[in-house]
Parts: structure tokens; C-alpha cells; sequence
């Protein structure tokens, strides 16, 4: 990547640490920084005083932000419509990247952030526009998992309350919690019919869930959660690169002849998503012949039953990706010979 300026950007709810070094013959200068509101008029202000500064906004800068969930989008979408490229990396990578530091604050991490993107030019992707109904639908689908999760502990503790109580105080607690528990499905039923309206009303998310649909095992739920973690399928360019991101590739941890450790699949990974495909691939065993006679064909091998179901995830987003680059529904090839 040919860049020359390298814009550094630690974010936080309430503000922006902005730090850029420039590429001359001599190296790199030192980083410079400034810090900013988090909102419209505070990204104003940043435009202006990178102009000041001789940091033009153009294809000669790239700007690199962590993955804050929520906080970057107004930043990620402000300089992407000025057309200059934007980075958004994993927090962990950048860090891991900087070797051994001692200490950290807003400016200090601004500051390593601009030397990242400067050691590490060769390597950055600019991140894709986000599509502004993926990002509605990922919302609608984050605060549906959200009340999802206070449910069950209502739930939970409502019912142990019950089993312990007498049935006089069991009748009071009823009343009371009974309202929150109706509430909150109610709020649920609600948010589950806007999503479907989200992805009727636009033809291009319509289209990938009505193909992710087609697939055994995959869910109304889970297609969406797969296509807004993608971003339309715009963010991966491989099944594997997705088998990944869910945390269903199994890797190897040996070191010559004293560690030989067992395949594992690593801890980072969208654990949402993988706990959904976790659900579809026990649909899928349950209901299509196919993934059925693998599953018992492995157990009978002596494979743990996690270790199958793993495999059956990872075959489930294969296909997933294949009917998404073949732009075709999922046909059992075995079945269609048969």
C-alpha cells in the first residue's frame, strides 16, 4: 500500500485521540496528537486540523482504528464518504504487533496505532462500506440477543424463587415479575417481526438469507447474524477465512518432540455465531439423513461428539460460502443422484 501519511485513531465513547506520523526521505516524524469530541462537529474539527497540519485527506492517508463495536461508526462512515481509506483492526493484533509495553493511556495508543499502520502499510486492508441496513439488522439482532439473555436469568431466578417459597410468597412474586417476563417477550416478538420487515424491505440481504435458508440446519436467525457479520459476504474471500472467524477451524499445538498437544480450536472467534451454528448442527443431525449418518459414523470411529459437531459446523459454513459465490441454492448432490 502506498501511503505516505498514517492517522492513528484511539477511540472512546466520549472522545477521539488522534496521533499521525508522515513518511518522508528521512524515516518518519514524530507522531503528532490531539484529542477530540466523539460526535459530528468534533470530526469536523479533526478535518481541519489535519489540512493545518499537512496531512491532506486524500489517497495519500489512510487512517487505522481499532474494532470499539459501536463508537468508530460515526468516525468509519464520516471519512469513508470523503473517500480516503479507513482500517479497522483488531485490538489484539495491534497490540500483540507493538511487542512489550509498559503502561497505556488514549495518547500513547493513538500514538502506537499511527507507527502500526506505518510498520505494518504493506499489510492493511481498508475496510468495506458498511451497508446501512446491515448495520439496522445488526442492531435489531444485537438488542434481540441482549433481551434474550435478561429473559433467561429472570426466568431462572424466578423459578428457583418459586420452588423455595412458600405459596403465599410465590403468589406476590408472581405478580411482580410476571409483568417483566410478558414485557420482555412481548419486546422480543416485536424485534424478531422487525427484522424480518429489515430484510423483506431490501432486495440484496433477501436474496443471501433466502440462499443461507436453502442449507441444512441454517435458521432464519442465524442467516441474518452470518450476513451482517460479513457485511453481505464482502468481508471474507474464502469458506475457510469464514469456518475461521466462527471458531470452528481446529489448529495444531505441538513444538518438537515434548509438546504434542491435540487439535483445538482457538478461543477467538464471533461466539455468538458459533454458538447459533452450534444449534444448526444439531438440527442438522437430528433432521437431514446426510449429517446424521456422518455424525454416527464418527462415533462409532471413537471421535468425541463434540469434535463431530464441530466438523458438522464447519461443513455447514462451507456450504454456506459455496451457495453464496455460486449465487445458487444448496442441493444435496447425494440425494439428487440417488
Amino acid at each position: 500500500m502506498n501511503k505516505k501519511n498514517f492517522v492513528g485513531i484511539d477511540v472512546s465513547k466520549h472522545t477521539l485521540d488522534i496521533a499521525f506520523v508522515i513518511r518522508n526521505d528521512y524515516g518518519l516524524t514524530n507522531p503528532q496528537w490531539k484529542q477530540f469530541e466523539n460526535s459530528g462537529n468534533g470530526i469536523k474539527q479533526i478535518e481541519k486540523w489535519l489540512v493545518q497540519m499537512n496531512v491532506p485527506l486524500d489517497e495519500q492517508t489512510i487512517f487505522v482504528m481499532e474494532n470499539t463495536g459501536i463508537y468508530h461508526r460515526l468516525m468509519w462512515r464520516s471519512f469513508m464518504a470523503l473517500g480516503v481509506d479507513v482500517c479497522i483492526e483488531n485490538a489484539a493484533q495491534v497490540k500483540w504487533s507493538l511487542g512489550i509495553a509498559r503502561g497505556k493511556n488514549d495518547k500513547t495508543d493513538s500514538r502506537r496505532i499511527a507507527l502500526y499502520a506505518a510498520r505494518n502499510a504493506d499489510k492493511l486492508k481498508p475496510a468495506t462500506a458498511m451497508y446501512q441496513n446491515v448495520l439496522h439488522l445488526k442492531d435489531l439482532l444485537s438488542m434481540r440477543t441482549n433481551m434474550i439473555v435478561h429473559l433467561r436469568a429472570l426466568c431462572t431466578a424466578f423459578n428457583e424463587l418459586q420452588r423455595i417459597s412458600d405459596k403465599t410468597f410465590a403468589k406476590i412474586t408472581t405478580k411482580i415479575s410476571g409483568d417483566a417476563i410478558k414485557g420482555l417477550e412481548k419486546s422480543i416478538k416485536r424485534i424478531e417481526e422487525q427484522i424480518k420487515l429489515t430484510i423483506k424491505e431490501d432486495e440484496k440481504i433477501k436474496h443471501l438469507h433466502k440462499l443461507l435458508l436453502t442449507v441444512p440446519g441454517i435458521g432464519h436467525i442465524t442467516a441474518a447474524h452470518i450476513i451482517c457479520s460479513t457485511n453481505l459476504f464482502t468481508m471474507c474471500s474464502s469458506g475457510k477465512q469464514l469456518a475461521c472467524y466462527c471458531g470452528v477451524v481446529p489448529f495444531g499445538h505441538q513444538s518438537g518432540t515434548s509438546i504434542k498437544g491435540k487439535y483445538r480450536v482457538h478461543k477467538m472467534a464471533n461466539k455468538e455465531l458459533k454458538r447459533l451454528l452450534h444449534m444448526c448442527a444439531l438440527s442438522a443431525i437430528q433432521h437431514y439423513e446426510e449429517f446424521k449418518t456422518y455424525f454416527e459414523r464418527k462415533k462409532k470411529e471413537g471421535k468425541h461428539v463434540m469434535s463431530v459437531l464441530n466438523a458438522i459446523k464447519n461443513k455447514l459454513v462451507l456450504r454456506i460460502f459455496a451457495v453464496v459465490k455460486n449465487n445458487e441454492p444448496y442441493v444435496n448432490k447425494c440425494l439428487a443422484a440417488a
